[in-house]
């Protein structure tokens, strides 16, 4: 099994970077490497996947403590070398030890088998057969590009069950429009199952990589505009990408202000829980004021000035 990389050497952070300094770093990589940019892909499948454990505070715990994010990597229990003490005997090492948790130790006594059931054995201790037990489940993530997600597509991916002694590969089908955090549930994929028990299941969750203009917020698909403060002003037309890979020209009214958000309806991302809908296209508008004008520009805005004369606040 690959070791897991340096997550904070991938974003060139230091190990006591906040949550904030952690996306700063990200979001600066992200626009450098991005392959719709002329980035590296697996340059920038790396960010989103040391992203994706640093900006998650359970998993950075996990990360930092073990060496990995993945729960089923971690050693847990009394077994192993690692000695025997009584929280074990009751899943206080994460569900580790006999295997029982309290759920499964108040079952036992409604069926009137003790604490620890009718069938455990301690090495020869009470000399019953150990019961069937699930595998448990796994979860791995999937990483997409916002275009996969977009479009629909479908990826292989390779997972080692413990266990087994070569790793599984799955085709999974990405429908389109699917969104960031969907899981697909391949059921009997997952670890072993003891003593004749049934496999545990496989949970696949999709995340979307980042993109340099667009970003989805459910079935839609947001666009920052930029526009100068006389575009602003006097209203404009502006050709602007859209996420399917078409172009539209979009009117800026005269007098927009600064975050005003024009709706074009239909050109967002397919909708899953609407078949054959799609979302809206959110233009943010947001106007850039110039700090370093030459002196054409610096003229004219006085000469505005003083045409419009000083603006009358609304406590005057």
């Amino acid at each position: 099994m690959a070791a897991t990389p340096d997550y904070y050497k991938t974003l060139g952070v230091p190990r006591t970077a906040t949550a904030d300094e952690i996306k700063k770093a990200f979001r600066k990589l992200a626009r450098k490497h991005h392959p719709d940019a002329g980035g590296d892909e697996a340059k920038f499948k790396e960010l989103n996947e040391a992203y994706e454990v640093l900006s998650d505070e359970k998993k950075r715990e996990l990360y930092d403590q073990y060496g990995t994010a993945n729960e089923n990597q971690i050693p847990h229990g009394w077994g192993g070398g690692q000695g025997f003490n009584v929280e074990d005997i009751f899943g206080g090492s994460g569900g580790g030890g006999f295997g029982g948790s309290w759920a499964d130790i108040l079952e036992s006594i409604r069926h009137g088998e003790g604490a620890f059931g009718g069938n455990w054995d301690f090495g020869g201790g009470f000399g019953g057969q150990p019961q069937p037990r699930k595998g448990q489940d796994m979860n791995v993530t999937l990483n997409v590009t916002f275009d996969e997600a977009f479009n629909g597509c479908e990826k292989r991916i390779t997972v080692r069950i413990p266990g087994k002694s070569e790793a599984d590969t799955h085709t999974v089908k990405v429908p389109a429009g699917a969104v960031d955090g969907g899981r697909v549930r391949l059921r009997g994929q997952g670890a072993l199952g003891e003593n004749g028990g049934a496999a545990g299941d496989l949970l696949i969750t999709t995340k979307i990589d980042g993109h340099p203009y667009f970003s989805r917020d459910k079935a839609d698909v947001v666009l920052t505009l930029p526009i100068n403060v006389a575009e602003a002003a006097l209203g404009t037309s502006i050709v602007v990408p859209t996420p399917d890979g078409k172009k539209l020209k979009v009117k800026v009214p005269a007098g927009t202000q600064d975050g005003k958000v024009l709706t074009i309806k239909g050109k967002g991302a397919p909708d899953l829980k609407n078949k054959g809908q799609f979302g809206n296209l959110k233009i943010q508008i947001h106007v850039d004021v110039p700090t370093d004008m030459n002196d054409e520009q610096k003229k004219a805005m006085e000469d505005f000035l003083a045409a419009t004369g000083e603006e009358k606040r609304p406590w005057q």
